[in-house]
This record gives C-alpha cells, sequence and structure tokens, in this order.
C-alpha cells in the first residue's frame, strides 16, 4: 500500500523539515533535497508508523466491541417476574 498524503500536509512537512534541518543540523535543505527526504520516510518509515497506527485502532475498537454487549443487553423473559413484582408490591 502506497501512503499518500494531502498536498497541503505535504507542504507543511516539507516545511517542517527544511526548518528543522536549518535549525538542528545547520543545514540549509533545498525544497527539492526536502523533497527527496521526505518521500523517503513515507516509504521506508511510514509503513511502520501506519501499522502501528492501524494496530491502535483494532485494539480500541476492539474493546469497544467487547461493550457493546453491556451497553444494549436487554434481560430476556422478564415479563413474569416483572408481573410478580408488580403483584407483590
Amino acid at each position: 500500500m502506497t501512503i499518500k498524503i494531502p498536498e497541503p500536509v505535504r507542504k507543511q512537512a516539507l516545511e517542517s523539515i527544511q526548518r528543522y534541518a536549518s535549525a538542528n543540523l545547520d543545514e540549509d535543505l533545498s525544497e527539492l533535497a526536502a523533497d527527496m527526504l521526505l518521500d523517503f520516510f513515507i516509504e521506508d518509515i511510514g509503513p511502520a508508523i501506519y501499522n502501528q497506527a492501524v494496530a491502535d485502532v483494532q485494539e480500541r475498537l476492539q474493546a469497544r466491541v467487547m461493550e457493546v454487549d453491556a451497553e444494549v443487553y436487554a434481560d430476556e423473559f422478564q415479563y413474569w417476574p416483572r408481573m410478580a413484582r408488580k403483584r407483590g408490591a
């Protein structure tokens, strides 16, 4: 699966990479160099981050599915016990 990011996000990422390189590496990256670096990150490291995010979502969804029965469970065959309580009251 190819990871794609929207153009506005990509633009912000490129600006952030250039800023990081300038501030922390004393290196002024051209837009082309930052673009190539971003492509590398997305292709090589991106899948690991993506897969972890998918695993986190799956875990969260499974926890929510486990709660569904408690949220929507209805006791069965309650008519007669309810009638007995009414008569006894």
